[in-house]
């Protein structure tokens, strides 16, 4: 049964969202409706699939699927998101030139990027809170500013790599919050 639930509730995923950040907030509201998991569980779920290569929604999907159910939770989880996508192109492509020239598809597609661009906030909003925030309700964590800090710095000034930051990051978070 918990197949069944993985698959579907990650479908919904697929089918209902745009991929890569847009899927952060149905992610964790179906984690969190189905009680598989926490929002700081979500959160680390999260920060691994941005870690590891591959497409976020995916990784999402793997690691949710393997924390709720191990490995056939992990491959049913992620075939339930890749379902709607899988289907969706196989019909597009089918259709490829009359939506190519489509005015409703044009129309739908203006109006669907400002929805896409307010749920990559929404999602911004949500992960600051749950990395910002200290062990106490609400208050904020200065170690997860200055590790914050820095490693823009790096990025930005110093043009590391996403991995060596990443690798600062975790030092920094080691030395900053103990051991």
């Amino acid at each position: 049964m918990i197949y069944l639930e993985l698959f579907f509730s990650f479908m919904i995923i697929g089918f209902t969202s745009f991929g890569g950040m847009s899927m952060i907030p149905l992610i964790n509201d179906q984690m969190l409706s189905h009680g598989w998991m926490t929002s700081a569980e979500v959160a680390d779920i999260v920060a691994i699939a941005e870690m590891t290569p591959g497409p976020l929604g995916l990784n999402c999907a793997t690691f949710a699927g393997a924390r709720t159910a191990g490995i056939a939770g992990a491959v049913v989880a992620s075939l339930g998101v890749l379902f709607p996508t899988l289907t969706v192109t196989m019909l597009v492509a089918t259709f490829l030139e009359k939506f190519k020239q489509s005015r409703l598809m044009g129309e739908a597609l203006y109006g669907i990027r400002p929805a896409c661009i307010g749920m990559i906030f929404a999602v911004i909003i949500q992960q600051s809170m749950a990395n910002y925030a200290g062990p106490l309700f609400g208050f904020l964590s200065w170690q997860a500013v200055v590790i914050g800090v820095i490693a823009l710095l790096m990025l930005l000034r110093f043009k590391w790599s996403v991995p060596r930051t990443i690798l600062l990051s975790a030092a920094l978070g080691l030395v900053l919050c103990g051991l």
